[in-house]
């Protein structure tokens, strides 16, 4: 291999071949990566034409801020919170939760069932579910329970309060129950 080639099977040759703009990298991390990131941005948005809308604008982020990466840490990771924060910036353009009640409003009832409700249920039905809560409880129940923010965290990235994450949480986390407790009763 000459010195000016890059080893596309490596990340670290995926990542040197993006910043120089090499157009066969870029293409070769974005099949690598694509198919994971739609996940990520499929459970922010409402339907899958507004997740790709966002996994095209991630790459494009990507893109734009390779030379970033360090390479320190998981590569993967570094991506991931370009696609979390793509969805983020998305949702704060659009004040998702600007009517959010805080803590000082009752909080929602907590459902418990002895049995597993999860036990006759697969992932995809489960994303499926999450896709359907309302917009607020979704992005806090997404970057709490999935992407492993903390409330504090959640609060500075959304503008909202700890209280309010805190609450939206376990709204979603009820939501969540009832659907499947739903789901259940009807088989």
């Amino acid at each position: 291999m000459s010195s000016g080639s890059i080893d596309l099977s490596t990340e670290e040759g995926l990542v040197r071949g993006c910043i120089r703009q090499d157009r066969r990298a870029q293409r070769a991390l974005y099949e690598r990566y694509s198919s994971r990131m739609f996940l990520v941005c499929m459970r922010y948005a409402n339907d899958r034409d507004e997740a790709q809308d966002l996994l095209q604008e991630g790459f494009m982020t990507a893109f734009s801020k390779i030379s970033t990466f360090s390479g320190a840490g998981s590569f993967e990771g570094w991506l991931r919170r370009i696609f979390v924060n793509t969805a983020l910036m998305r949702l704060r353009k659009g004040d998702v939760l600007k009517d959010a009640a805080g803590v000082d409003e009752p909080a929602a009832r907590s459902i418990s069932s002895p049995d597993d409700i999860l036990a006759d249920i697969g992932g995809q039905d489960i994303v499926r579910m999450i896709q359907q809560m309302p917009e607020g409880f979704r992005t806090v129940f997404n970057m709490n329970v999935l992407e492993g923010y903390s409330h504090q965290e959640i609060a500075q990235k959304l503008g909202i309060s700890e209280g309010t994450s805190r609450s939206q949480l376990s709204r979603a986390r009820t939501w969540l129950q009832e659907r499947l407790l739903e789901r259940r009763n009807r088989k």
